[in-house]
């Protein structure tokens, strides 16, 4: 080989070993990169998880609450069917009187008497639906207003554990700076 050829080749090693000087060096870039994102993406992963066990918790809670109110709700339709049947048995009773009246002038008084014990009944159900509704709605609004306050305290929670958390970070600073 003639030495201008060597010396070719030699340039060209010395220009290849520089590409890989720079790959590599590109190559550890990515490398601390890659860590950089594994970090990132475990934190990410912590965070989530929080996420999704205070939505779970979240979520339990207004089952029950959901479940509680469906409760209600159920009553209140059984006291409607009720009063319902209550209405028909008046509407009936008021029919009888009207086509036995004429023919049964001495039943009219027992009719009567018959027909203002049902009415009564009528009211005091229909006194007992009021009484729940408004059973209900407290109950919504105490629901309601409990949820306000457990979000409040929450947040005073979040904001606590952050200084907790500010001043622990000092005391570790502290500790660290004077080891």
């Amino acid at each position: 080989m003639s030495e201008k050829s060597l010396k070719d080749l030699e340039y060209e090693l010395e220009l290849k070993n520089a590409e890989i000087d720079e790959l590599n060096m590109v190559l550890d870039s990515k490398k601390e990169e890659i860590n950089k994102l594994k970090l990132y993406s475990t934190k990410l992963k912590y965070q989530n998880k929080n996420l999704e066990d205070k939505l779970d918790t979240k979520i339990d809670y207004d089952k029950a609450m959901i479940k509680e109110l469906d409760d209600l709700s159920e009553k209140i339709k059984e006291k409607e069917n009720i009063i319902e049947d209550k209405q028909d048995q008046v509407k009936y009773l008021r029919s009888l009187i009207d086509d036995y009246k004429g023919q049964l002038n001495a039943n009219t008084e027992n009719l009567d008497m018959q027909l203002k014990k049902i009415t009564k009944n009528y009211e005091d159900l229909l006194k007992q639906k009021d009484s729940i509704i408004e059973k209900q709605d407290v109950q919504i609004a105490n629901l309601i207003k409990s949820n306000e306050e457990i979000t409040k305290s929450n947040k005073t929670n979040i904001i606590s554990l952050k200084l907790q958390n500010e001043k622990y970070q000092e005391i570790i600073e502290k500790l660290t700076k004077t080891n």
